[in-house]
């Protein structure tokens, strides 16, 4: 544990007789993780005592049946990089930014990535047309309008349809290893800003984030000029938060940088106050110690170093075939620690 940190407390129904009968079915069903779906129950029994009202329920009720079966679709490509693209559905078929969806989604695919859509049309009827079928995602949302799953999605059974714009979003931001945003309206901006917010922030794993334009577009450029100058201007955010972000109007520059970011970096863990990076490939002892001087900044414990698997990997199974560096990262800079990243993806 780490200083000062208390054990957390066993969750409960709040009747130890109640618990012990819940904990005897889920034993006797051999359900994975039983100690989770214990917790789940629990919860769900908390809240049926709780005052809360009959739409609180439904929200939860609701809410845990959408993601349920959003896993159970995702499930069979958990190891297959995806890509999440956002933009607006009001692009016709005849403009710029169609055809860079398309092209995009139809090049990153060559790279055995899939794609994950709105399913709506638009900038998404590209991508999943660009796509194509077999290697698309839907992630649809019910609205009385701009709601229908576009053609080249329509009738796939990866196609999700969601009541919420959380856990719709939820299924984006979770699935996705980079994420494409193209020219948008106001869902478009929400999804890129809460994507940069949770990349800034930590809560989110480092990936790439893309803002694609058609070729001459102004669209990120204008959005890019407001940024530096309203937020980084005002000293809102750093200027290391620039690395979280591309912005490109190339389609060959957006798949380069996803398929980079991956050239060697695989994933992050973290344990305690020590971040641990998988790699491909460890970078030699005079390499490491250079890196460790350039970013001696980030390092609470001045150095990079590679280690064997965590018992907590071992037990979970997690990407055991990697090899591991051990970060002392200060949890203050995620634009750095992007930054380091790509210099581990030099080797």
């Amino acid at each position: 544990m780490r200083p000062m940190e208390r054990k957390r407390r066993p969750y409960s129904t709040g009747d130890t007789g109640l618990d012990a009968r819940v904990h005897e079915m889920v034993d006797a069903m051999g359900l994975a993780d039983s100690d989770l779906v214990f917790e789940i129950i629990a919860s769900a029994i908390r809240l049926g005592r709780d005052e809360a009202t009959r739409l609180d329920r439904k929200i939860v009720n609701s809410a845990l049946k959408e993601m349920r079966y959003a896993y159970r679709v995702f499930a069979p490509y958990r190891d297959v990089r995806k890509v999440s693209m956002f933009g607006s559905a009001r692009t016709r078929a005849d403009e710029a930014e169609y055809e860079t969806s398309r092209e995009f989604a139809k090049r990153i695919v060559e790279h055995d990535w899939m794609v994950v859509t709105g399913a709506g049309p638009g900038i998404m009827e590209a991508a999943n047309e660009g796509a194509g079928a077999a290697r698309s995602f839907g992630v649809n949302i019910r609205l009385p309008f701009e709601a229908k799953a576009n053609p080249s999605i329509a009738d796939d059974p990866k196609l999700i349809n969601f009541k919420y714009f959380f856990t719709r979003k939820l299924m984006f931001i979770k699935e996705g290893d980079a994420f494409v945003l193209l020219p948008g309206g106001f869902g478009t901006l929400d999804e890129g800003f809460e994507l940069l917010t949770l990349v800034q922030t930590g809560k989110s794993d480092p990936h790439p984030i893309v803002l694609l334009d058609k070729p001459g577009g102004t669209y990120w450029e204008a959005w890019d000029t407001f940024i530096r100058e309203h937020l980084l201007g005002r000293g809102l955010i750093s200027s290391d938060d620039l690395n979280i972000y591309k912005r490109t109007d190339k389609v060959e520059e957006a798949v380069d940088e996803l398929v980079t970011f991956y050239r060697n970096y695989h994933s992050i863990r973290f344990h305690g106050q020590t971040l641990i990076l998988r790699v491909q490939r460890i970078p030699d002892g005079g390499s490491l110690a250079a890196m460790s001087r350039d970013f001696a900044d980030i390092l609470r414990d001045g150095e990079i170093t590679p280690v064997e698997p965590l018992k907590e990997e071992i037990r979970d199974d997690d990407a055991l075939t990697l090899k591991r560096l051990a970060v002392g990262f200060d949890r203050m800079s995620y634009g750095r620690l992007r930054a380091l990243i790509d210099r581990l993806n030099e080797f």
